[in-house]
């Protein structure tokens, strides 16, 4: 059965640090404009099944498509028949039938692991409910670029416990960085899912969980925040913005609570003013436009690793 790829916890801490350096490397060479590649997917067609709307996972999936030498082919809610007239599992046998892998932007996580138990090509999660592992290695190399290395470091997320943090804090202890998770008391991370943290920090990396930010973003060289009202939670607008009052990213933030004198600040897009004002999000210190940019570059590497060579190799 061709491996997919579901979440950063599939992976083993050599195989991410390969990906995070592979994708480095794709990156330089395409920004020097010497990037070669023998278009190893000349001929075959990569199927993005999105259920929901995207900017940079739509951008970047189809430019790494083409950048190794397939077709993508875009398939939007409307598209296909998917939960209209047909089955998930029918669905997944044909397309899978007919493409060399399926790129798939979902709700439910049950969604993406159906499709991953019924395809017969690689699943790449682009997005579920709980986990987003393709934003994960993109930030794993705006750290990388920031920092030179992992070991040592200390992120801080502040903000909701969602998919994004799920992956990065997977991805943070992995590779040898502490965590500190600050979350609203009523929003807390999951048991499930600080069991999954401890279970792959290989490296001897802690995660902490608090719901003062203060106290997260303490001697942080890195602090984290992302969307608090996803798609599909806008009923909940008002209910959150209570909840997370003092959880803006600010310089104030940073300094009251002690962060690194190096620290940097990330966001994987679309930012909101009330999750960070303009002062850090626009400053020297803030990398989300890099961050951004390299969803290009972890595609590539991803869809190399593991829709080309079957597994991630060197």
């Amino acid at each position: 059965m061709a491996r997919s790829f579901i979440s950063i916890a599939d992976l083993t801490a050599t195989e991410l640090k390969t990906l995070v350096a592979n994708g480095i490397k794709i990156k330089k060479a395409i920004r020097s404009g010497n990037y070669k590649n023998p278009a190893p997917l000349q001929g075959q067609t990569v199927s993005l099944i999105f259920s929901k709307r995207s900017t940079r996972t739509r951008i970047s999936t189809e430019g790494a498509v083409a950048y190794l030498g397939g077709q993508p082919m875009f398939l939007g809610k409307d598209d296909i028949q998917l939960g209209v007239n047909e089955s998930l599992y029918d669905t997944t046998r044909v397309v899978s039938s007919m493409t060399s892998a399926i790129v798939a932007r979902v709700g439910p996580h049950s969604d993406i692991q159906a499709l991953a138990k019924d395809s017969r090509v690689p699943v790449i999660n682009a997005l579920c409910e709980k986990f987003h592992p393709m934003q994960a290695v993109a930030d794993m190399i705006a750290i990388q670029e920031a920092f030179g290395a992992f070991s040592g470091l200390k992120v801080a997320w502040v903000g909701d416990a969602n998919n994004v943090l799920h992956d990065f804090a997977l991805a943070s202890v992995k590779l040898g960085m502490d965590i500190s998770i600050a979350t609203p008391s009523g929003r807390p991370v999951s048991d499930e899912i600080k069991k999954l943290i401890a279970n792959n920090a290989e490296s001897g990396a802690s995660a902490h969980y608090t719901s003062d930010p203060l106290e997260a973003v303490k001697d942080a060289n890195v602090i984290v925040t992302d969307t608090w009202i996803s798609m599909g939670q806008e009923e909940e607008t008002q209910q959150k913005l209570k909840e997370f009052a003092g959880y803006q990213v600010t310089m104030d933030m940073a300094a009251k609570g002690g962060a690194a004198a190096n620290w940097k600040f990330m966001h994987c897009l679309p930012r909101h003013k009330e999750e960070v004002d303009d002062e850090v999000f626009y400053s020297d210190r803030s990398v989300v436009f890099e961050e951004a940019e390299n969803r290009l570059y972890s595609a590539i590497a991803v869809l190399d690793a593991f829709v080309v060579n079957k597994g991630v190799v060197e």
